[in-house]
């Protein structure tokens, strides 16, 4: 199957790269992180005026009608460049306005979030619900939830929550603003240096978005999600190769690189091969989140391709570590923190283990 990009795919991915390479190196990346808010406002404008956030919404909310397969590049993109900015969390959010809320809600949230005004999070996980998107505790009553949710992604920067929350009628989803009275967040970084918080909800006004059993709407969002996370692996680990394989070049053991030692060049070979068999289930997966229509097929080949990808992070970052040597780990080498954050992707939205029991159901 060909997975190559189309002229207008491979125009807004050569943008993307280009505004990553101006505006998101390294340095300028530690800065953003130092920071205190832990992302950078004038990085989220230029986002917005590139399109990305129009991009899989609808041309009625004034986006542009894309799909999985059409962020792919710049999620790559981003990936490589380790983008902490809420794109992800603001897409998938957003998606379940778009894909269940009133007409009220679509217009007043939908082109807020692609003109970039208004940032979103899904607050999903709670405490031992593991990987169970069914697991919910948190209660909805009336026109208010009361409830905690756990590592919420880029919570702390969030204009407005999607909430899931259990009722008298089953799972929904809510509508929350983010800074409503009654809720409190413990805010934190993650490991791969994300703004996140465990968000607490004490009879916080929330509206429903949708009617009946939400379950199937979250697995398809979040299968959305994970395919994207999956391409985001691709580009991060095309980056640890790319960094891995100039090192080796460069650096000297026994007065010549060592790269040259045939047992570090298989090494590279497995690295690179791993990161060619991610891209193609990453590209697979963007595609059935896409086209496919029965649910178990999609769950299927996400799962699939979020086991590929769990192991081929895992592969590719701890060997780039190892063959930098001590260098790997230090905090002023991008690798290192290229090995948090396919570290964070391999369990993000659930670990190979979670996913294997998923596929073989």
């Amino acid at each position: 199957m060909k997975f190559d990009y189309n002229e207008e795919q491979q125009l807004l991915a050569d943008s993307v790269r280009r505004f990553v390479a101006q505006d998101y190196g390294f340095e300028a990346r530690r800065k953003i992180v130092g920071s205190a808010a832990g992302f950078s406002a004038p990085v989220w404008s230029t986002i917005a005026d590139l399109g990305l956030l129009g991009l899989p919404f609808s041309a009625d909310a004034g986006g542009f009608g894309g799909g999985a397969v059409d962020l792919m590049s710049s999620m790559e993109a981003f990936g490589e460049a380790l983008l902490v900015e809420p794109y992800l969390s603001t897409v998938m959010a957003a998606r379940f306005v778009a894909r269940a809320g009133s007409g009220e809600q679509r217009e007043r949230i939908l082109p807020a979030v692609i003109e970039g005004k208004m940032k979103m999070a899904f607050a999903q996980t709670e405490k031992d619900a593991r990987y169970d998107l069914g697991y919910v505790n948190a209660v909805a009553k009336g026109a208010t939830i009361s409830g905690e949710k756990l590592a919420v992604l880029h919570a702390p920067l969030a204009d407005q929550l999607v909430v899931s929350a259990r009722s008298s009628t089953g799972i929904g989803l809510y509508l929350v603003d983010a800074k409503a009275s009654g809720i409190t967040m413990r805010s934190y970084r993650t490991l791969d240096e994300m703004p996140a918080a465990d968000v607490s909800f004490a009879s916080v006004a929330a509206t429903p978005i949708g009617k009946g059993d939400a379950v199937p709407l979250i697995e398809e969002v979040v299968d959305f999600a994970t395919a994207l996370i999956c391409a985001e692996a691709v580009g991060a680990m095309k980056y640890a190769n790319d960094a891995t394989l100039e090192y080796i070049k460069a650096r000297k053991q026994f007065g010549v690189p060592i790269g040259s030692f045939q047992a570090l060049q298989h090494r590279m070979v497995d690295m690179v091969i791993s990161y060619e068999q991610a891209r193609s289930m990453a590209s697979l997966a963007c595609v059935k989140v896409d086209s496919e229509k029965d649910p178990a097929e999609r769950k299927r080949i996400v799962s699939a391709a979020k086991i590929k990808i769990a192991d081929a992070s895992r592969h590719v970052s701890q060997e780039a570590i190892q063959l930098h040597g001590g260098m790997g780990m230090s905090e002023e080498l991008k690798v290192s923190h290229t090995f948090r954050r396919l570290t964070a992707i391999a369990r993000q939205f659930g670990d190979a283990d979670h996913h294997l029991a998923r596929f073989a159901r």
